[in-house]
């Protein structure tokens, strides 16, 4: 009697991206609705330090110990945990004064500009129909943001920065996914959360630049405050998801190519409509969905041609036989 096959690195990069999507997705609510009474920094100090705690205890132990965690890239290590805490930061300063879906689509300009990054950075070459999908993602950027309108709002921005900093994480994870664990880069990521949120406490954490009236910059210099009881499960939801996230898109980038798991990142999408339609009472008018289409139809293009190309390109590589 034959064994069960064991699950391709295809199947197992995409259910890693749908669980690490829906944990993200999770995060991001939360957090958005924590926006309202905490500081940024205190939120993320508490999500990284039970996050911390979830993974030490949980994911340590299932990942074959505490060796994972060794590493002779330590530098790596940290330079992609700084991409990651200003993605984070800039994106959670946004959805405090965006709705969710829309702080959300912006942010699905990343793949848009890993592009670019290519081109600029690795010489990589990008055809026409590559560059008509990032122009009308652009346009969906430009729909979403109403730039001249009283309906545009300069926290809009932040959402793209956030994707600048992520389409940075996702090349230097795919350089250092095949000697690295999913465990130690979650580990320095969690790492390097605690010290930067812990250092900013430190430096404002007594509200003294707060009361400005922003929304986004409320967030950032509020001062510290004991949570209510309540919303310690939310806190500990915020670092539970934040932890097995972390985790499972660590995974899904080191085992599968890009073009297997991006599009499963694309799932935040209506994820973050539910969540906006059911904590937030937020819908999309008409104008938002128009650029939230044409933003994710561009960026699923974007994956899909790059997977096309990359396919064309092995298939002219010779090949010699021994």
């Amino acid at each position: 009697m034959s064994g069960s096959q064991p699950l391709s690195p295809a199947m197992v990069g995409a259910a890693s991206a749908a669980v690490a999507v829906f944990c993200f997705s999770v995060n991001d609510m939360a957090i958005k609705f924590l926006s309202g009474d905490y500081a940024l920094h205190q939120v993320v100090l508490l999500r990284s330090l039970i996050g911390m705690a979830v993974m030490l205890a949980i994911l340590m132990p299932l990942s074959g110990g505490a060796g994972q965690l060794r590493t002779r890239r330590l530098g790596m290590h940290l330079l992609r945990a700084g991409c990651v805490v200003f993605a984070n930061m800039t994106f959670f300063l946004g959805l405090a004064a965006l709705p969710l879906a829309e702080g959300v689509a912006l942010f699905f300009v990343s793949p848009l500009v890993i592009t670019v990054f290519s081109v600029i950075f690795l010489k990589e070459t990008v055809g026409p129909r590559r560059w008509t999908a990032i122009a009308v993602g652009f346009v969906g950027v430009l729909v979403v943001l109403r730039p001249g309108t009283d309906l545009f709002q300069p926290a809009a921005l932040l959402p793209i920065c956030a994707a600048v900093g992520y389409a940075a994480l996702h090349m230097l994870t795919r350089y250092i996914g095949k000697t690295e664990s999913a465990l130690a880069m979650s580990f320095y990521i969690q790492l390097s959360f605690i010290a930067i949120a812990g250092a900013l406490g430190l430096f404002m954490g007594d509200g003294r630049f707060a009361g400005t009236g922003d929304a986004s910059l409320d967030f950032l210099f509020r001062a510290w405050t004991m949570p209510a009881g309540s919303d310690w499960w939310v806190l500990a939801l915020v670092g539970i998801a934040s932890a097995f996230g972390g985790y499972f898109i660590s995974q899904a980038y080191r085992v599968a190519e890009a073009a297997v798991v991006a599009p499963f990142e694309y799932l935040a999408m209506p994820l973050a409509v539910l969540w906006g339609l059911l904590v937030f009472g937020e819908w999309p008018d008409g104008v938002a969905i128009a650029g939230i289409l044409l933003i994710v139809a561009s960026g699923l293009y974007m994956v899909w041609r790059d997977a096309q190309v990359r396919r064309q390109a092995m298939s002219k590589t010779p090949r010699y036989r021994r």
